[in-house]
């Protein structure tokens, strides 16, 4: 039997939940490294728009198969492991990345990350829950969830920084990193371990996507919220470089990186915004302040805007933060404690096919009309999804509060 061990207090010198944090934070800073730096790639390599999201959708492929492959392994094998396994992926991906080696290493990276992302989502956001105290759960929430997108954020303000500031652009973040990652390898050593073995360990299986019956009810339309809120992500974390970069004449990387990062600092800013509002009136709102923000997106890219692309990036970053915090707490509250890392994993799967289809069609349909164009495409499609859901969620809250 597989038991979920809560900190005691002998146990009250060593790091909980805000540390754990911490660690998944490094980790998904990795994972978005390179997207001030793709122009500088393109440019050495040679290679198109479309293989610029080519590249960005083998990331989300990889999170993908390491959700659905090892999306429970934690919850047998125990948080810690995992949490090392990802941590040891993330840096073979910086290794590919600094070795400049071509297109094919890059692809290697790629996939490496997204198998180090796909760890971390699960494993990292239980782990946090699970570390905190009781009293302090809904902080621990709020922590698992900013570490996810606060770390994806950094990723772009870092590497923007250090490439346009530095004279090692395609270097420097990625040896940063590897320092970071250096940190919270000795952070996880000292973290207790929460799932305690209580018999015989039961055998690694593949997990496949698993959501236990009594979860459904509540994931559909939460994970249908992520979907959508993730396609904005990753429109800003694939594309908005190269808009910026050949609409608005921007090549200042750490400006590229600062306008990405202000997306995920918003979002990180809806979730903290969540507990005033809870988890039943945040799904719809949420998605009604995110279509709010797609309208500004779509409008700035008529007028080849910076500004009213920043704004529309903060409001649908915020709608974004508060409809996925409010979804996450409603599923991995409604999950059971034996499959709670699965559970997650589940929700996080459905999030990066948002994150990876939509940005692969933006690329293919880049070639034929603009970016401009091919971005306005992607920001009426995800609006149309996300008022679908918004209004279906109006109508029918979520029954986990």
């Amino acid at each position: 039997m597989i038991t979920r061990d809560t900190p005691h207090r002998s146990r009250a010198s060593r790091p909980g939940y805000v540390a754990a944090a911490g660690v998944f934070a490094v980790g998904m800073m990795g994972t978005t490294l390179p997207t001030p730096l793709y122009g500088l790639y393109r440019d050495e390599l040679g290679f198109s728009e479309l293989i610029v999201t080519v590249v960005f959708a083998v990331y989300a492929l990889g999170v993908i198969s390491a959700l659905l492959i090892a999306g429970n392994f934690s919850d047998v094998v125990g948080r810690r492991p995992v949490l090392f396994l990802a941590i040891g992926l993330s840096a073979l991906s910086a290794v590919c990345f600094l070795s400049e080696a071509g297109l094919p290493l890059l692809y290697v990276g790629r996939v490496l990350s997204g198998f180090s992302a796909g760890l971390f989502s699960g494993t990292g956001t239980a782990a946090v829950l699970e570390l905190a105290p009781e009293e302090r759960r809904a902080r621990a929430g709020f922590a698992a969830t900013a570490a996810n997108m606060g770390g994806l954020g950094l990723g772009p303000l870092v590497a923007g920084l250090l490439a346009e500031y530095t004279p090692w652009p395609l270097t420097l973040p990625f040896a940063v990193h590897l320092a970071l990652l250096a940190v919270a390898f000795a952070m996880t050593r000292l973290l207790p371990e929460t799932v305690q073995q209580s018999g015989p360990r039961p055998s690694l299986r593949l997990q496949g996507l698993k959501i236990p019956p009594e979860v459904r009810g509540v994931f559909a339309p939460c994970a249908l919220t992520a979907f959508a809120g993730f396609a904005v992500l990753g429109l800003f974390t694939a594309v908005a470089p190269d808009f910026l970069a050949k609409t608005l004449g921007e090549h200042n990387l750490a400006v590229v990186g600062a306008v990405v990062f202000s997306l995920f600092c918003a979002s990180t800013s809806g979730q903290l915004l969540m507990t005033r509002v809870g988890t039943r009136n945040a799904l719809p709102l949420g998605c009604l302040i995110l279509v709010g923000g797609l309208f500004l997106v779509g409008a700035s890219l008529l007028a080849q805007s910076l500004p009213v692309l920043v704004v529309g990036a903060v409001i649908a970053g915020v709608g974004q933060g508060m409809a996925f915090r409010a979804g996450l707490t409603a599923v991995s509250s409604a999950a059971p404690d034996m499959h709670r890392g699965a559970t997650i994993s589940a929700f996080f799967v459905v999030a990066y096919v948002g994150i990876s289809l939509p940005v692969v069609g933006v690329g293919a349909l880049t070639r034929a009309l603009g970016v401009a164009d091919a971005g306005l495409v992607l920001a009426g499609c995800v609006i149309l999804l996300v008022a679908a859901v918004g209004a279906h969620l109006w109508r029918r809250p979520p029954a986990v509060v």
